[in-house]
């Protein structure tokens, strides 16, 4: 064989390859962008079920006492008694819960979350012994509790951004 016809054959051969790279580069960017469809189209629903299962759970572990986050809302609160508002706050967290899941009183819900929002972070400044291990990033099991209230609020920020799309359809 010579020169010209080895190099002819590499070229051919290369070719091929590169038409078979591309051949499931295409098919991979199809699957991908049906994925991504997929996560864009079912993301935000998950989101917001999700989010008021949790309310609804949390609160409702207040208010039939079960709750272990309980001690720590008592310890935060001074000005009513424990016993009446940990039941109290469960019910404004199954609230917010039940307006997360029942679409039209979402608005609702992201309301009565961003009036909560704050005082969840409240053992930060009134306990921080309870919410730290070394201040002010070691965390206890608490801090962390309280701290991933900021993925709570992002979520809700999410979903809350949706709320004129499901208006304006």
């Amino acid at each position: 064989m010579s020169d010209t016809q080895t190099t002819q054959t590499d070229v051919e051969g290369d070719l091929e390859a590169t038409d078979r790279f591309e051949s499931v580069r295409e098919r991979f960017d199809r699957i991908d962008r049906e994925i991504t469809r997929q996560m864009n189209r079912l993301g935000i629903p998950a989101l917001r079920v999700a989010l008021g299962i949790v309310f609804v759970w949390f609160g409702g572990l207040k208010v039939v006492g079960g709750s272990p986050a309980a001690e720590l809302v008592a310890a935060t609160v001074y000005v009513v008694p424990a016993e009446m508002f940990v039941p109290i706050l469960g019910v404004w967290e199954v609230l917010i819960g039940l307006c997360l899941l029942y679409r039209p009183l979402i608005r609702v819900g992201i309301l009565l979350l961003f009036l909560q929002m704050p005082g969840t972070f409240l053992p930060i400044v009134l306990l921080p012994d309870v919410v730290f291990t070394t201040f002010p990033f070691g965390l206890t099991v608490e801090g962390q509790y309280i701290v991933k209230n900021l993925v709570i609020i992002g979520a809700a920020l999410v979903v809350g951004g949706t709320v004129r799309e499901d208006a304006d359809e």
